[in-house]
């Protein structure tokens, strides 16, 4: 009989933080209290995310809030979260529960200016988390904040140096796919100190009608995509990236099964997100995906994720 041959390692490091295994909670579905982040890591998860705080709670909007239309999800919640101060305390909360599991928290923190993003990772990084991620690029907010920070690279840059100076934690920037050229947001926050980039926030805002009342399904009109129907332009912007900047990406957009999380690793990709597919597949999804992924990889002889990172790259020029 031949050696046995030992399983694939599906760990890997995120901006010097390990993983366990790539799946990573994406934020805005679960994640604002510490006994679902528990239930989120025991599930299979290798890191969980916060859903997105700032610094005043925010109640967001009415219900109905979300929909799942078939290819995928649209949803304009409005970020509703119950302010730094106590998700610095659920985080606190969370962190004696994930440490002994090995899987670590990512923070994700919004503002309504870029000095604010400064006071935000200041005051979230006494929770300690693993790493911190920077939303500047979500499409559901109020008509006033309707440019996004992620729209404009200079304005993208200052807020990673406000959030750099006021923080010694990783951080992550999560750029959005509604650019002309998300490239250019990826550099000037990569030049100005972020250790990484999330890619990509939810596409929109979309519109879906109920043409029995002729009114907008979602209480707040409109919101945005996610879901299977975006990952291609989720596989396509975490392509351009990894080309453009050498800076570790954590993959996010439609991805549901194992076959998603090898199309993300091969164009670069260091973790992958895992949101709405929560939605179709149960809390059970990190496992499943995971176990799809070691099929994967045992069937292509890889022994680790290395072994597949980036390999498409060439031939998607």
């Amino acid at each position: 009989m031949g050696e046995r041959q030992s399983p694939p390692d599906l760990s890997t490091t995120l901006c010097g933080v390990r993983l366990p295994n790539p799946t990573v909670l994406a934020s805005g579905i679960l994640g604002l209290s510490h006994g679902v982040m528990a239930r989120v890591a025991r599930s299979g998860a290798g890191a969980v995310t916060t859903k997105s705080c700032s610094l005043k709670p925010r109640p967001g909007y009415h219900n109905p809030v979300i929909l799942d239309w078939g290819p995928g999800l649209i949803n304009a919640v409005g970020l509703s979260n119950p302010g730094v101060e106590v998700m610095v305390e659920e985080i606190r909360a969370a962190r004696e529960q994930l440490a002994p599991l090995g899987v670590p928290i990512i923070a994700s923190i919004f503002a309504e200016t870029i000095y604010d993003f400064g006071t935000m990772a200041r005051f979230i990084s006494e929770a300690q988390p693993d790493l911190i991620e920077v939303n500047i690029s979500c499409p559901n907010i109020d008509d006033r904040y309707r440019l996004m920070f992620a729209a404009d690279p200079y304005v993208a840059g200052q807020v990673t140096r406000h959030v750099k100076q006021n923080t010694d934690i990783p951080i992550l920037l999560k750029l959005s796919p509604n650019v002309t050229d998300v490239t250019r947001i990826a550099r000037e926050v990569v030049e100005a100190g972020a250790d990484g980039i999330t890619a990509i926030n939810t596409l929109g805002p979309g519109l879906i009608l109920d043409v029995e009342t002729h009114r907008p399904v979602l209480a707040h009109g409109t919101g945005g995509l996610s879901g299977p129907v975006i990952r291609p332009i989720a596989v396509r912007c975490v392509r351009d990236i990894c080309r453009a900047v050498d800076a570790p990406v954590l993959a996010v957009g439609g991805v549901t099964t194992g076959r998603d999380a090898v199309e993300m690793l091969l164009v670069g990709a260091t973790a992958v997100g895992v949101g709405s597919a929560i939605s179709r597949r149960g809390m059970g999804v990190f496992q499943k995906v995971c176990d799809e992924l070691r099929d994967y990889m045992a069937r292509h002889g890889h022994a680790d994720l290395e072994a597949l990172r980036g390999k498409a790259l060439p031939y998607t020029a």
